[in-house]
């Protein structure tokens, strides 16, 4: 069985939490790429994880502040599954991945970082990407800096309705 692992994530879960809530207070901002938006939609935004299980893992939030997928009517689940696909398109033009990890932690015991606001993960993976540095070391290795990630997929959501 394969598992994938992000024990440096331990720091963020048990850490001290901003107030308020980020997926609500972010999109209120003008600082897209500062706060790693890269697509605002009709009902969702697409924005890069900033404690990512891998490079280009991003995140699809809906601007609703809800925590149950059955609060997004009919025209946000369209929109939801659509930007599922733009970024998986997005991510494979852009980083090439071999596979992918598509969820949605629903509650703080399935594993949701911010269980208060729904979010669905866009994960890219590659052959190899898990190794024994999170077990032995304690570090993930991220090879490229988020912000050249951003560079890198903004262009491909540029066009996209709703920018």
């Amino acid at each position: 069985m394969n598992r994938l692992w992000a024990p440096w994530r331990v720091p963020y879960l048990k850490g001290e939490k901003p107030v308020g809530c980020i997926f609500c207070d972010k999109p209120k901002e003008d600082r897209d790429e500062d706060n790693l938006i890269l697509h605002r939609g009709t009902h969702h935004f697409v924005i890069m994880n900033l404690f990512p299980y891998s490079n280009g893992h991003l995140m699809i939030v809906p601007y609703l502040h809800t925590d149950a997928l059955e609060d997004l009517d009919a025209a946000a689940a369209v929109e939801l599954f659509d930007l599922i696909k733009a970024a998986r398109k997005a991510l494979l033009e852009s980083m090439n991945p071999e596979g992918f990890n598509v969820g949605i932690n629903l509650g703080r015991v399935a594993g949701a970082g911010i269980h208060e606001h729904v979010h669905v993960h866009v994960v890219p993976r590659w052959l190899g990407d898990t190794n024994f540095m999170p077990t032995l070391a304690g570090t993930k290795v991220i090879s490229e800096h988020i912000q050249e990630s951003y560079r890198k997929l903004a262009p491909h959501f540029a066009d996209w309705p709703g920018r």
